[in-house]
Order: structure tokens, then sequence, then C-alpha cells
């Protein structure tokens, strides 16, 4: 018996010890665990802890608990948070030339955005991010088209959506956009949208169906255009200052787990978006596409394109971008 209590005392021990040994990392992000930010961030989580048997955990904080995005990029920045879950658009302040991604209608499809966030275009914007924002890329959420909703009316032209007042980011080239259609875009926070939205401060917004239907949208907005102008693409980023500090055994952990959470995440966007409008539909919210959308598309590239370029790197570099997505 006292043998026994004696294997089992240093069992636990021995437990105790590894416990004490593993490192918690911090996740933040916008959106609630039901969306596919967390099926993006869950997957991670999973695969840190496997790929390093434990010795490194996650903790997640979805719903804003940590902050707005741009908050959580500082706070990743300066190594006061270990990594944030964003919208690259909100990314754009710290690190200008990642603004190419977000160039209305850069990219056309799902299959244009996996090459854009893949192989040498991958690297491109990870070294981007490391020397403008002091971020490190770790993976990418693919949240399909930024489709816009709105309390007003439905929107199939571009004469629909003259006035609208539509939320964006803190970004100027979604305001130029917006502003180029003939909308009165508003810049405003992420965890200030629905009451902005409830309390008619603004008329709508844009996200992609998942996004749309696990914030409960459809409660406030009563119809949805689909608008293919911007693919919403989400980074997780890690501070560079708090990536350098990992071993060369962590660091590639995590760059595997942020890969193949990438991947499970992009078969979750493909399977769950088509669940998502089915459920707004349900809800009541009329979905309708664009008639004139080659209109849309000429405004975009001969007004908001030529005014970015300086910003995003010239429009050389765009150029190139828009070559080895096939455009």
């Amino acid at each position: 018996m006292f043998k026994k209590t004696l294997l089992t005392s240093a069992i636990l021990a021995t437990l105790t010890a590894q416990a004490a040994q593993a490192e918690t990392f911090k996740v933040g992000m916008g959106d609630p665990m039901e969306s596919d930010q967390g099926a993006l961030a869950q997957r991670f989580e999973e695969l840190v802890e496997q790929l390093s048997d434990g010795e490194m955990q996650v903790e997640l904080f979805p719903g804003g608990q940590l902050g707005s995005e741009t908050g959580m990029i500082q706070d990743t920045r300066i190594g006061k948070l270990d990594f944030a879950l964003v919208g690259v658009g909100n990314l754009t302040p710290y690190a200008p030339r990642l603004g190419a991604l977000t160039m209305p209608y850069a990219i056309r499809s799902h299959a244009d955005a996996v090459k854009a966030t893949t192989g040498p275009l991958a690297d491109r914007w990870n070294a981007i991010a490391e020397e403008e924002a002091g971020v490190h890329i770790v993976s990418w959420l693919y949240s399909n088209f930024r489709y816009l909703t709105n309390s007003k009316r439905p929107v199939t032209t571009l004469e629909d959506i003259e006035g609208l007042k539509v939320r964006v980011p803190q970004n100027e080239l979604m305001l130029a956009t917006y502003k180029a259609w003939g909308a009165s875009p508003i810049s405003m926070s992420w965890p200030e949208v629905f009451t902005g939205l409830q309390q008619g401060v603004i008329d709508g917004q844009d996200n992609p169906y998942i996004v749309n239907y696990t914030m409960k949208f459809h409660e406030v907005q009563d119809y949805l255009t689909e608008v293919h102008y911007q693919y919403s693409l989400q980074p997780i980023v890690m501070g560079v200052r708090t990536y350098e500090k990992l071993s060369d055994e962590e660091r590639a952990i995590i760059d595997r787990a942020g890969l193949e959470a990438q991947l499970y995440a992009l078969q979750f966007q493909l399977t769950e978006a088509s669940k998502a409008r089915a459920g707004m539909e349900a809800e009541g919210v009329e979905v309708s596409t664009l008639e004139d959308e080659d209109e849309w598309i000429r405004i975009a590239k001969e007004q908001v394109w030529p005014e970015f370029y300086d910003d995003i790197g010239g429009q050389e570099a765009f150029e190139e971008m828009q070559k080895a997505l096939g455009h």
C-alpha cells in the first residue's frame, strides 16, 4: 500500500510539474465562438496543444472580450497579447501594403483568395506585416465576400445604394470605395456595430454570410445584397517580439498549426456559408444580387484603384499581384 501511495504521489507530482511548465498563449478575436473565427481559433488551439504534447496551451477570448481589433493588434505588437484574429482591413493602418488584398475586386473567387495567401504571395504579405506592423502572420481565415446588409431597401443597382449610411472599419480604402458608389460610409469599431444598426445610427454594414448570421444581424437588417467587391481575409497575427522569443520548435509548432487550421477553415467556410444564408432567409432577410455589377467594378477600377496605388506599394506591385492571380 505504501509503495502504491508513493507511486501515485510521484505520478501526480510529474503531472503537476508538466502543467506548471506548460506555457499558455492567449488569442483575442472579435466574433463569437460559433462563428468562422471561432472555428479557426478552436482548430488552432487543438493543433498547438496536440503538436506540443500539451506543453503549449491556448486560451481563446471571443466576442471582443480583449477589446477592439485595432486595440488587439496594438497589444500583439507590444507583446501584451500573444495572438489576435482580425480582419486584414484593420491591419492595413499598420501595414499599408497589405491594402492590396482589400482593393475592391482585386480578389474575385475562393481560388483567388487561397492563391493570394499561400506560396510566394503569402511569404510576401508576411514579410510586409513583420516589417511594417511588427506582427507575424500565423494563419489566414477565409470568410467569403463581404455582402452588404441594410434596413432601408433592396440594393440591386448603384441607384439603390445612394445615401445609405454603411458602416466600414477604420479603413480609408473602404471609405473611398463606398463614397465612389454614392453611399455615405461611416467608420465604426466592430463592438459598436450591432447597437449602431439597432439605433439607426447606420443603415447597413457588410460582412460574409457566417458573420452576418452569427452576429444576428437579421434581427436589425431586412435586406442583403451579394456584392463581390471584397473577399474577407482575416489573419491570426502574433507580435514579432513574442514570436522571436520562442524556441525554433515552438515557432515550428505554431506555424504548422496555423497552416493546418487555415485549410480546415476553408472547408468550414465552403460548407457553412450556405447554411448561414438559409438561416438568414428563414429569419425574413431578402437576398438580392446586383443587376449592374460591371458598373460597380468599372467605378472601383477607375476611381478607387488609382487613388491608392501609392499606399499599397505602387501600381506595378498591384498589377504583379493581379497577374499572379491570373487577372
